[in-house]
Formats: structure tokens, sequence, C-alpha cells
């Protein structure tokens, strides 16, 4: 892409990283980049540092929690956690349905959709970011307070603030609410390029890494973050292939990145200082039976704070002389400098090959269809075919592999094989006619209504009040109560999703269906007779037997556009 007179969005600017990547982009002439950080003054200065160097570039400093909703974007998550109301609001925007809704009200979303980027580089470190809310910790947390009001029989309100704070802290589904925010911003952006700064948690080093976050080696804090970097990447993989969205791309530098700065100074730990202690001989503690890793009167304190040399290295924090030497190291995590990271994000982004895409990697090594799988798809599909014939049975769907609506469209397909048998006996007929022909077979097949009702698909009749079902059904789902109140906009979701609908709306809906199929399979003949026309989906005429599989892939690919992008 040209990034000449383009609008730009770098989230995670103000980092080592992100600055080293405006750097690379603005001097490619953006008309706008829009540089967002954790933090207010991080945002503004950055820009300001910038503004400095590329005079002639608009800027728009942005700051907030790009993980949560717009109100709580300026809460810490500690304050978050703390407070009852704001806690409970964090946990349902994670695990509640995305919703159109839901997903715009996320403060990424909005940035996204208001200033509509035309390229979008993410240098947050995601990863570190969600694994250390640290869920070991919690479960520590939670484990004591459930333990404690089993032993006392009680069920206190400590135990539901535990549990709420553990839900909080659980990382993957934010990480997935992440990624759905994402994909529904820069489709309604129109952004054409995203661009992810990765990591892969141990620097490129394996399960014998050194340095970690506790006695364990390596910590599951650590290898939270690690599989949380995968996830990632495979989340990202996914989107590359969804048809709409940006082109997707990621960076993955596997050593520690350095550096910003050399100085002497004071040492700063999580953006505070080091307050200095000293613990004369006369004031040792004398080791008992108990020792408690916490006390606030030990040590003498110090009227000063930790000063040295240091090296920072951007979101990785600033290390001594002898830290910087040991991870360093040659056979240790070595490093990268943050100016060579941008230079592939630059070429990414222009169109260039770095060799150093993640996406296009994981596109190049996986195992894709077969010509084999192919060939043996139509032997299967003739045994399969044989065996139905034998058997006087038609197998339509089982509701394993779902979605409901899977199973819901195969059997009504099914149903008007059964009642009308051609395509052009659908269309030829009313929605009135279709509801009442199917409603009939359905009463009268009890061997058919039995096969519906045993998978946990409903029938809701032409009346839309009478529903048949069996002791379980699978719309709607479980959403913490299996109850729910019955109203017309709940009844037309529920058969949209997973319910046999006889209505004659539905029927009218599938009358359109099929005479739109039947005009897509005549282009064959009139139009279009390459390999580029998909010859398998398509009916050869009217005439041709309703084939349910068929009428179900051209409803996924051309309705629901469900289609597959890449082999």
């Amino acid at each position: 892409m040209n990034l000449n007179n383009s609008r730009v969005m770098v989230l995670g600017g103000w980092g080592l990283v992100g600055m080293a990547v405006c750097r690379k982009i603005l001097a490619r002439g953006p008309k706008t980049l829009c540089l967002l950080s954790l933090r207010e003054h991080e945002a503004k200065e950055a820009c300001e540092i910038l503004e400095k160097e590329f005079p002639q570039v608009e800027y728009i400093p942005l700051w907030g929690d790009i993980f949560v909703t717009e109100d709580l974007k300026d809460k810490s998550r500690a304050e978050v956690m703390e407070d009852s109301e704001l806690r409970r609001q964090f946990i349902s925007d994670i695990f509640e349905r995305p919703t159109e809704e839901r997903l715009s009200r996320f403060f990424l979303n909005r940035i996204i959709t208001k200033h509509q980027p035309n390229v979008i580089v993410d240098c947050v470190n995601s990863a570190t970011g969600l694994a250390y809310q640290d869920i070991y910790k919690a479960y520590f947390r939670t484990m004591t307070v459930l333990d404690s009001a089993r032993e006392k029989g009680v069920h206190g309100e400590n135990c539901f603030e535990e549990t709420e704070k553990f839900l909080g802290t659980v990382s993957l589904p934010q990480l997935i609410r992440h990624v759905q925010v994402l994909l529904d911003g820069t489709r309604r952006a129109g952004t054409h390029t995203y661009v992810k700064v990765g990591t892969t948690g141990t620097g490129g080093m394996g399960l014998n890494i050194p340095y970690t976050h506790s006695e364990g080696r390596p910590s599951g804090q650590l290898l939270s973050k690690s599989s949380l970097a995968g996830a990632h990447s495979m989340l990202l993989f996914l989107m590359g292939r969804t048809p709409g969205c940006p082109y997707i791309k990621e960076i993955k530098p596997a050593a520690t990145i350095a550096w910003k700065e050399i100085a002497y100074g004071e040492v700063k730990r999580g953006g505070q200082p080091i307050r200095m202690y000293d613990c004369p001989p006369e004031k040792a503690e004398k080791l008992e039976a108990r020792f408690s890793r916490k006390k606030s009167d030990a040590g003498l304190a110090l009227d000063k704070n930790l000063e040295s040399v240091y090296i920072d290295t951007g979101e990785n924090g600033i290390f001594s002389a002898g830290e910087f030497f040991a991870i360093t190291a040659a056979e240790q995590m070595e490093f990268v400098t943050p100016e060579e990271i941008a230079q592939a994000v630059l070429w990414e982004i222009e169109g260039g090959n770095s060799g150093l895409d993640v996406v296009a990697a994981l596109d190049s090594v996986s195992m894709g269809p077969t010509y084999r799988a192919g060939i043996l798809r139509e032997s299967a599909l003739r045994h399969m075919a044989k065996l139905e014939a034998e058997h006087g049975i038609d197998s339509v769907a089982f509701e394993i592999l779902g979605p409901p609506r899977l199973s819901k469209l195969l059997y009504e397909a099914h149903m008007l094989r059964k009642t009308a048998r051609t395509f052009q006996t659908v269309v030829s007929q009313s929605a009135q006619e279709l509801s009442q022909v199917t409603e009939a077979l359905i009463r009268s097949d009890a061997e058919l209504r039995a096969r519906v009702l045993s998978i946990g698909i409903p029938i809701l009749l032409s009346d839309g009040q009478t529903l048949l079902r069996g002791p379980e059904v699978k719309i709607p789902p479980y959403s913490g109560t299996d109850v729910f109140d019955v109203t017309p906009e709940a009844v037309d979701n529920w058969a949209h999703n997973g319910w046999i609908d006889l209505r004659e709306a539905n029927m009218e809906l599938w009358r359109r269906r099929v005479q739109a199929y039947l005009e897509r399979g005549q282009k064959a003949d009139a139009e279009d007779t390459s390999s580029n026309f998909p010859w398998e989906r398509f009916p050869s005429d009217a005439s041709e037997e309703i084939h349910p599989g068929k009428m179900v892939v051209h409803i996924f690919i051309d309705e629901e556009k469900g289609a597959r992008i890449k082999r």
C-alpha cells in the first residue's frame, strides 16, 4: 500500500517499537497519524516529539485501555476489579454474546470507526497485558476464600467477590473478544491493512528459559503469556481468512527488544521508584515455625530511592548492566533493535516481502484441502447414498457438527424435497401451500418427526404458537438460565437459529431462496461455462430433485457470506 497521504493508526505508539514504527511510516508522508498509548501524557508526549521531526503531518493523540469499553478505558484493571458494579460490567462485556451493540461500545472499536485508518499497526504487548493479570494468583485467592467458607459452612460475600475477580483474570475470552472487536471495527472502517507486532513470550527461548516470574521454571504466568501469544497468532490467521477483513500480518520478534535510553538515575518498577531499606544485624529476625512473606514493620526505611546506571528497554522495563549483559549474551535471549522490527513492518505494509510475516508463514505451512480427498469425497457420498437406499433411510442431520442452524436448514430443505421434490415445484407453489404441505408431512410422519426432535431441534408449526419438542432443545442456548421469556422477537430469533419453522413467512423465504438459486445456476448455460463457475453447487435445471446439502451450502456461502477464501 502507498502510505503517502494515508491515515495511519499506531496502537502502543509511545513504546519502544511503536515510536520506531511511527518514524518509519512518517518518512513516507501520511496525512494523519493517530497515536494511541495507555496514558494521556504518553500519547501527547509521543506526538510532540514526532511533530518536531515530521511537522507536515496531522497528529491525533489517543489514550486508554483497548481491551475494555469506552467508559472503562481510563481505569486501571485493579480499579475495575475492586468495584463490584464495574467488575460485573467488565465480565459481562467479555463473556456475553458478541452483538453489534456490545462490540460497538468497546474503546478500540470506537476509535477505529471514528478515525477510519487505512493502516493499523498494533504494537501493544497484548499477550503480556492479558496474561499478567495472573490467573494463578487469582486461583490461590479464590481457593483460600472457598476453602474457608466450606470449613465454616457459609457462603459469604468474599466468595462471590473472589469468584468474580477470578473470572476477570481468565484471559482467553478477553483475547477472543478483543479480536471480535477488531474485526467489527476494521470492517466498518474499511481498513486496508492491519499489522500486529507480537511476541513469543520467552524472547525466543524454550521451556528451559532461566528468566521467569517465580520458582517455577518457567512459571505458569510466563507460559500463559506464550500461550496467549500463540492463540493471538491463530486468531489473526483466521482473520486473514475472513472476507471483508483488512490484509492481516504479524511480525513476531523472538529476542529481547532494546533499547530506548542508557542513563544514570532513579530505578523504577511499574512506573514507581523503589524505596530503599536496610536491616542492621541487631534488627535481624529469628526464623521460627512460620514465616511471613510480607511484613510492614520489617527493615529500616531509608530516606532515598534506588538509583543506578540502567538501560531502558521500553515495555520490558529497565535492566542493570549485569542483567543486560546476561540476557543479551549469545545463547541467551540476545536482542533485536526496534528499528529492525519497524523496517519489517514497513516492508509488509508497502507490499514487500520481509520473510517475517507469521500469518503468511502459517498460510504456507498449513495443510489445506487435497486432490485425493476431493476424489474420495465422491466415493464416500456415493457409498452413503447406497446405504441410504438399502436401509430406506434419509441421512439428514444429527446435530453433532452444529450449529443448530445447519440441522434446521438441512431438515427444512429435506421436507421440501419430500413434499415438492423438485426446485420448480417449490417456486410454483405459494408460501401458504408450502406451509400446509410441510405441516401435513410432520403431522403424518412420526418417524421423521422423532428424528428431528431427538437431536434437539424443535418444530414450530404454522400458527407460530404451537411447538413440537423433546426434553432438551439446542436453541436457545444456556446463558445463565434455562428459562426464557417468550416474545415475538425471541421466537423469530430462535426459529432463525435452530427451530424448524413452518410459518408462511419462512416458506416465502424458501421460495425466494430457491428462485435465486435456480437463476444463479442458469447462468452457467447462458453466460459462464468456464472453470470460474461453481459447478458443484448449482442444479443443471429446475426439474432436478432438491438436494438439501447443496441448498445449505448455497445459503452459507451466498446468503450468509460464509465462504472459504483461501485453500
